[in-house]
């Protein structure tokens, strides 16, 4: 789904009333997704030779999102130290090697070290910036972002017109689409609500963690079962398309059919291993104690916040980032003095 198709769809009047003064429009950005996106493709330095493309393009992409999505709050989530520690725990390779794998492909780094620590140096000043503006930052030690906007985004909505705009290129998040609960896949330029995964998957969102279970997520090392594609997945399991199932059900099938095909009889011998990558990847129960979630839930009611343009614009020249941002005093008032949190 477009933007100006969303446009029309947020238009549209809700079967049970308008939006009204008093609606939230929940902008929520996965922030290291976005970093990382634009650290490998701004190969971008300041006149001392620092590289500043994932500082100076992360702010460029939280104005534009905050432009086009026109948000009552914003709030931009991290992993905590230690956040794969509890997935880990299920399947010891899940995110392994990541921090041995160059994101860039530029010669502005020497080496791996080098872009690592660039990484880090650019993360550091973007929470700094962000503590100037009129957007919540949150992280929690040894939880995942994926959890924490899985929470919020499930206790933020209290009517049908409140809306939440979770920003990610993370597939993972596409099991949290309802009539609440939009995702926006920035390299796609695109909104995902139910009826978009129904046409591009045919299945209903609730579906989207068997998808994910069933075949796996290699970018996170979860192996899904083999022999068993993105194509053949709605072959073996058409049931996926027609209702809301869950993994008991697959087993189920597979079961009735096991000598049908071979793809079935592994499902039922790795039923132990799809379900801890059911329990990975299942949003629905994110990984958080009842101390994380009563610190969530003061976040989410809590309208505390600073901005300080001028700080902001402070950090800007400190860094020299020049053009990338253009009249960036207008720009920083523009966009965010409206915000009312």
């Amino acid at each position: 789904m477009k933007h100006k198709e969303l446009l029309k769809l947020l238009d549209n009047l809700d079967e049970q009333g308008e939006e009204t003064v008093d609606s939230k429009r929940i902008l929520m950005i996965d922030g290291l997704n976005l970093f990382f996106r634009n650290f490998a493709m701004m190969n971008m330095v300041n006149p001392d030779g620092v590289h500043i493309g994932g500082l100076g393009g992360f702010f460029r992409s939280l104005g534009a999102l905050v432009r086009q999505i026109d948000p009552t709050h914003v709030y931009v989530v991290f992993d905590g130290a230690g956040s794969a520690n509890a997935r880990k725990n299920l399947l010891p390779e899940y995110k392994s090697g990541r921090d041995l794998q160059r994101i860039t492909n530029w010669d502005a780094f020497d080496n791996l070290e080098e872009e690592h620590d660039a990484k880090v140096d650019q993360m550091v000043r973007i929470i700094q910036y962000l503590k100037t503006l009129p957007v919540k930052t949150v992280s929690l030690p040894k939880v995942e972002a994926d959890d924490i906007i899985a929470y919020m985004s499930s206790i933020i909505p209290s009517k049908p017109e409140d809306k939440v705009f979770i920003v990610s290129s993370d597939k993972d998040f596409l099991q949290l689409v309802n009539e609440n609960v939009i995702v926006y896949r920035p390299m796609e330029k695109e909104y995902y609500t139910d009826q978009t995964i129904k046409e591009k998957y045919n299945m209903p969102p609730h579906n989207f963690i068997l998808y994910k279970t069933l075949l796996g997520d290699n970018s996170d090392k979860v192996k899904g079962v083999k022999g068993l594609g993105e194509k053949g997945l709605l072959k073996k399991f058409p049931e996926l398309a027609k209702r809301e199932m869950t993994l008991n059900d697959i087993y189920n099938i597979c079961e009735q059919k096991y000598k049908d095909h071979v793809v079935y009889a592994r499902v039922i011998q790795h039923i132990d291993e799809l379900e801890k990558n059911y329990k990975i990847m299942d949003l629905s129960n994110p990984m958080l104690d009842d101390n994380d979630k009563k610190y969530l839930t003061k976040v989410v009611e809590t309208n505390e916040y600073q901005y300080i343009p001028e700080q902001f614009v402070a950090f800007y020249n400190e860094d020299k980032l020049g053009g990338m941002i253009r009249n960036v005093e207008f720009w920083v008032k523009d966009i965010f003095e409206k915000l009312k949190l």
